[in-house]
């Protein structure tokens, strides 16, 4: 009788563990967890993270062509002192690879064959190419063509790129990319940058191209005049409603906004150079863009009680100072302390949901009216361009905070004063450039280094390692991991340190 009790207790248990396996992979599978992802968002994913600005802009290219600096050492050094700090060099190459790169490529892989998604895959070309420039612009020789695709095709160290070898294909992406976009395709309105807007989308490739083709007017200006040419063929950026500006919010809000509304808030300052340039020539910008707490001893007396606005009273922080030499040379000018100096107004200019500007109206009239100075293009005139970007960018400044408009009474009468000048035009459209650039710290960098101007003394700090910064130098994860590339790369680039130039600068 035991004998047969334990044997109905032994089936009715293997009865029950074969009605627990029965359907085990449906209960345990998340029904409302996501499979796949339409790559019109992962398009929305990089677009935003393509947003040029970030804590390096702060610490290097803003400080590299005198805009914003900060006195202090740390995680701040940088331009300020003309140094090397890995930890902020590495910042373009993480973003940009990471959270850009990564999509766009995975984006492409998913609909390159699937003529439904025609205009989306043109558009994260587009997006692509803008990521791309901006890393090689930074680094030099980068990995291109192995780039993203450790998923896709198992490459986890990728070969590097020569500068020259990248901007041909990206002028050819572009070039296909803009020409290939179709009105009468499928409209991706989930597009976060224009709603699929395809008008818009091409003056932005071509705009893109543009800048591309000027980047090159030293390295290969053949190429740089047949790429222009091309790109204003095809209709660029002219109007400030067409501008690609990624547009913060307290969800998505702008990096170098809250970096400087948070624990870096009383640490980056406007230079003396920048602030002096806007004052001397009565730009209207300097009192919508800078903010001065006057009298304040610490960064918890800058308040609103303190602030001014007028032009007159704004102090850009010299060159070369660090902590002690900024509370030196602020005692010198009779200033509270060195929080007594000018900065660029975290409340309306740097707030955390200030707009992040890709490619702008003013940025493109501005070369434009290089390149007619140049004779690379027929239409129009230089000064027409000139003041066609100026004007955008002051009118721009609205776009930043209402708080920032420029009375269009002001704005008439700076151009008036400011004409083009035959003489010194090119100076004139880069250095306007420059403050059209403002916290754009990739493009101000570049176009620095391509053109030349402004004109800046080189950072006097004492312990410099370089008279001005070229390029920024590669993370120290990238040297460990992916050596035997990186160490090719600097064979035949030239040394990884901040004084190689890029190809292009020449």
């Amino acid at each position: 009788m035991k004998k047969i009790y334990n044997f109905i207790l032994l089936v009715l248990m293997l009865g029950y563990s074969t009605s627990c396996d029965q359907n085990f992979d449906e209960l345990n599978t998340n029904k409302v967890a996501a499979t796949s992802i339409d790559p019109a968002f992962q398009l929305n994913n990089a677009t935003v993270n393509a947003s040029p600005n970030s804590f390096g802009m702060l610490v290097y290219e803003m400080g590299i062509v005198q805009q914003i600096i900060s006195p202090n050492s740390g995680v701040l050094t940088g331009a300020n002192f003309n140094q090397d700090n890995r930890a902020s060099t590495q910042d373009n190459w993480q973003k940009y690879y990471r959270n850009v790169i990564k999509n766009t490529k995975d984006i492409i892989s998913r609909i390159e064959d699937d003529p439904t998604r025609s205009n989306l895959l043109q558009m994260t070309r587009i997006i692509q190419a803008y990521g791309f420039m901006i890393l090689t612009d930074s680094y030099g020789s980068i990995p291109y063509t192995e780039a993203g695709v450790g998923y896709s095709n198992q490459v986890f160290y990728p070969k590097y790129d020569t500068q020259e070898s990248i901007y041909a294909d990206l002028i050819k992406e572009l070039e296909e990319a803009s020409a290939a976009l179709n009105a009468s395709g499928r409209v991706e309105t989930a597009d976060i940058l224009y709603a699929g807007n395809i008008a818009k989308w091409k003056k932005f490739g071509y705009s893109l191209l543009l800048r591309a083709g000027m980047r090159l007017s030293n390295a290969n200006p053949t190429l740089a005049q047949q790429t222009v040419a091309k790109a204003f063929a095809g209709g660029v950026i002219l109007t400030n409603n067409d501008n690609a500006v990624i547009v913060h919010d307290a969800n998505y809000v702008n990096p170098a906004g809250n970096t400087l509304n948070a624990t870096e808030a009383a640490n980056f300052y406007m230079t003396e150079p920048f602030v002096n340039f806007l004052k001397n020539s009565n730009d209207p910008r300097l009192s919508a863009i800078a903010v001065r707490y006057v009298g304040a001893k610490s960064g918890s007396e800058q308040q609103p009680a303190r602030q001014t606005y007028d032009p007159a009273l704004q102090i850009g922080m010299p060159m070369g100072n660090d902590n002690a030499g900024a509370v030196q040379i602020a005692a010198d000018l009779g200033l509270a302390s060195f929080y007594d100096f000018s900065q660029v107004d975290r409340r309306r200019v740097a707030k955390i949901t200030a707009p992040g500007f890709m490619v702008t109206a003013s940025q493109t009239n501005l070369l434009l009216a290089e390149a007619r100075q140049r004779g690379w293009i027929t239409s129009g005139t230089a000064a027409e361009y000139f003041e066609a970007g100026v004007r955008a960018h002051m009118i721009q400044m609205a776009l930043h905070d209402q708080a920032s408009t420029i009375p269009a009474a002001d704005i008439d009468a700076y151009i008036a004063a400011n004409p083009l000048v035959d003489a010194t035009a090119l100076q004139q459209i880069n250095s306007q450039y420059w403050i059209s650039s403002l916290m754009n710290g990739p493009e101000a960098f570049a176009n620095f280094r391509r053109s030349g101007f402004p004109v800046l003394t080189a950072n006097p700090f004492p312990g410099r390692e370089v008279l001005f910064i070229n390029r920024l130098t590669y993370p120290n994860s990238e040297i460990s991991v992916n050596s035997e590339n990186v160490g090719a790369a600097i064979t035949a680039q030239g040394a990884d340190d901040l004084e190689t130039k890029v190809w292009w600068d020449k």
